[in-house]
């Protein structure tokens, strides 16, 4: 505990994540990740701007009747009056005293210039607004954080002006007042500096407000949290406009996990991965792999050394377990590999490879050798974990997994000459392969070769095993290996496949596309049908 209460964790994904380039969220997508949030446990959920956007007017009137958060209070984002009118009289005030959240932050100017060319005010008048707002909204019964806009330039601009916004707010009832980098442009020991100084000077509870546009809005914040700040706000996946806000999780992680201080919930911190990924699957963005502590390569390992040293203690190579936020160490097989990668990864896979043994050791060895030969030839399996599974299964059992022999496979893409502008090429496929004792020839159609062969495959593997029908192609990814061959590059292709619970990915290379593409889709459906079967 601190003299100003307990630290605050705040969240603005809803808000200020929102104004990320390309991020478009529906009223459902905001309640749905308000929901994620209050599972992670922080302590404050910024919803938008009520009043001045009839989505996030609309996010606050249905929050109050389907949101039932158990750790997180709504925070209602919005600015002090306008300049000549009343608080009680504005109306963008009366939005937020309408909204129903109990927690108002307001947005005001703590930059001289900005109050003279932006709100076209006076530094008088500027702050009048801030007193008499935060105090009206105090008086209705809302706690209230004030946002000090642009206040590290500010401050540099004119310091005592900056502060005297901070201490008018205080004083007029603003819990919290939070030193905003709107442009993103400081530095960790500037932070410090000038945070020291505001609570030195004024006494005020201090919060921070980061951008990223110089790389380090974490280690800002974590700069103005050592520093004397008791409030942090940020956003779920670095979430923001430009170069994005501060990541909340990778805040909160370091505070918690580096030193030592514990700022949600007990235990709530090893939801952090699941709920960055599953925020991740609302906004449609993708999540990025190596974010810390929370991306898919967060604790994956690569070098055959590390690998060595991570088979006698898994802490030799990694800072922390990666179970304390809710991840897992990742063992990537490539042409870097060495023995003691593909003994873990065959581990980790449910083989009990040892190099104990003289077989141990010579399978060991042949499968190192066969991963790096593939890889020379344009196959990743750090990327494939299903197709090296594949691999590690005929190696161990002498045979491919096979519930079905291809005998051929053939495609077709048919245009029109005089087709109309946007009118779709059709393809048709055919595919004649065994499965069981039957001979199953099959023809499927589709809106290129890839998506026919997928559906020619699919419906022949259907008549002998129904249960393919579970299985769904969700993604697709194409490169060219050398592009100073041109059209006779080449090409990888990895396709992730879904059975709705799970996905794996695999890998296929060959001189065209549809030649990859076949491969990859083969493996995608046996790998598959192997785990249906297995489970």
């Amino acid at each position: 505990m601190d003299l100003h209460g307990s630290f605050h964790v705040y969240d603005t994904t809803l808000r200020d994540g929102a104004q990320q380039e390309g991020l478009n969220l529906s009223v459902a997508d905001k309640l749905t990740i308000a929901r994620h949030l209050d599972g992670l446990g922080v302590g404050f959920i910024e919803g938008g701007w009520p009043g001045a956007n009839p989505k996030d007017t609309e996010f606050f009137r249905r929050a109050v009747q389907e949101l039932e958060l158990q750790h997180a209070q709504l925070a209602a984002f919005g600015a002090t009056r306008r300049a000549g009118l009343k608080a009680a009289d504005d109306p963008l005030v009366a939005a937020l005293r309408e909204s129903g959240a109990p927690v108002v932050t307001l947005v005001a100017k703590s930059h001289d210039r900005h109050v003279d060319l932006a709100l076209r005010t006076t530094l008088e008048e500027n702050l009048a607004m801030v007193r008499d707002t935060v105090s009206h909204l105090r008086a209705e019964g809302q706690r209230v954080f004030l946002d000090a806009e642009h206040f590290f330039d500010g401050y540099r601009e004119n310091r005592a002006y900056a502060l005297e916004v901070l201490r008018t707010a205080a004083e007029a009832g603003a819990e919290v007042v939070a030193l905003c980098d709107t442009n993103g442009g400081m530095l960790p020991t500037w932070v410090s500096e000038v945070v020291h100084d505001v609570i030195e000077t004024t006494g005020v509870r201090v919060g921070i407000h980061c951008h990223n546009d110089t790389g380090c809005a974490v280690a800002n914040s974590l700069a103005a949290v050592d520093a004397g700040a008791t409030h942090v706000q940020g956003t779920v996946n670095g979430y923001g406009e430009r170069t994005g806000n501060a990541d909340l999780i990778t805040v909160v992680a370091n505070l918690e996990l580096k030193l030592d201080r514990q700022v949600l919930p007990s235990g709530l911190l090893a939801e952090s991965t699941r709920i960055a990924h599953a925020v991740a699957d609302v906004t449609n963005v993708p999540p990025s792999s190596r974010q810390p502590y929370v991306g898919t390569s967060a604790f994956a390992h690569k070098a055959g050394l590390h690998a060595s040293a991570i088979k006698v203690d898994p802490d030799l190579y990694q800072h922390l377990d990666p179970m304390a936020v809710g991840n897992d160490m990742r063992l990537l097989v490539s042409d870097m590999a060495g023995r003691a990668s593909i003994e873990l990864k065959g581990r980790q896979l449910g083989f009990e490879l040892t190099s104990e043994t003289e077989d141990g050791r010579e399978l060991i060895t042949r499968v190192t050798n066969r991963v790096k030969e593939m890889e020379s030839r344009g196959y990743t399996f750090e990327a494939a974990d299903a197709s090296f599974e594949l691999l590690l299964v005929e190696e161990v059992e002498g045979s491919r997994v096979g519930y079905f022999e291809t005998e051929s496979w053939r495609v077709i893409t048919e245009t029109l000459d005089r087709a109309a502008p946007g009118e779709e090429a059709v393809s048709e496929a055919t595919v004649k392969l065994r499965a069981g004792d039957a001979r199953i020839i099959s023809t499927g159609e589709g809106n290129g070769p890839v998506n026919a062969l997928d559906q020619a495959l699919r419906q022949a593997i259907g008549q002998a095993y129904p249960e393919v029908t579970k299985l769904e192609l969700i993604d697709y990814k194409v490169r060219i290996l050398d592009q100073g061959h041109g059209t006779d590059a080449i090409t990888r292709v990895l396709i992730e496949t879904s059975d709705g619970t799970t996905s794996w990915v695999t890998v296929g290379v060959g001189h065209n596309v549809i030649e990859a593409s076949w491969e990859a889709l083969v493996d995608g459906f046996t790998f598959g049908l192997r785990r249906q079967h297995r489970g």
